[in-house]
């Protein structure tokens, strides 16, 4: 009788012991998280801790990528059609500026970077994501390519504000897409997208030759 006694009495130290092994320290909460890159985060004349701050679509696609789901297909078609419904497209009505800018605005990669100064243009750096002109070999692949967009797609009003619209926020297509937010988050200016639309469109621009 003692030994059946003494083997559940260890049976039970074991299962004890293995609970709080399987359990191990409670994790940070999210907004624990979120205090600790925040106090870790030195603010500059360009980034500033703002940037930190999650909207209500990023914070969806954060959680939906942190439980390896895909976004419930209602909470998609909202998120993006808010972001559509928020994209400002030219005042008056002119879509295209001058390509060969939109070539230096598409290579340049300075801007909104803690080691640049309060005055620095920002460019768009999409040759880190797209290859456009096939001059240019040096060219990421995470986005499609944009070699010949114009002339594959013409210039069509559909055609230029779907254009205008996806570099103002790409979010309004793909709620959880990579592509920054040129125009909604105020990385480039309406005369910047203007210049990296005749980039894509224009037919006197490398892309479409």
């Amino acid at each position: 009788m003692k030994t059946k006694i003494l083997f559940v009495l260890c049976a039970t130290i074991v299962i004890a012991s293995c609970a709080t092994v399987a359990t191990g320290p409670k994790a940070p909460t999210d907004t624990e998280i979120v205090e600790a890159l925040k106090s870790s985060f030195k603010e500059t004349a360009t980034a500033k801790i703002d940037r930190l701050d999650q909207s209500e679509l990023q914070r969806a696609c954060s959680i939906a990528a942190e439980i390896g789901k895909d976004l419930d297909p209602k909470v998609r078609e909202s998120l993006q059609a808010k972001a559509l419904a928020g994209v400002k497209y030219p005042a008056d009505n002119k879509y295209l500026g001058d390509w060969k800018r939109g070539e230096s605005i598409a290579q340049s990669g300075r801007g909104l970077q803690f080691s640049d100064a309060a005055n620095t243009v920002a460019g768009g750096n999409c040759y880190a994501c797209h290859q456009i002109d096939k001059a240019e070999i040096s060219h990421g692949n995470i986005g499609p390519t944009l070699w010949n967009y114009g002339k594959l797609r013409g210039g069509s009003e559909p055609i230029l504000k779907y254009t205008w619209a996806r570099i103002w926020n790409s979010h309004a297509f793909n709620a959880c897409a990579n592509m920054p937010r040129f125009g909604d988050a105020g990385i480039l200016t309406e005369a910047q997208m203007k210049d990296v639309m005749a980039l894509l469109l224009d037919p006197e621009s490398p892309v479409n030759k």
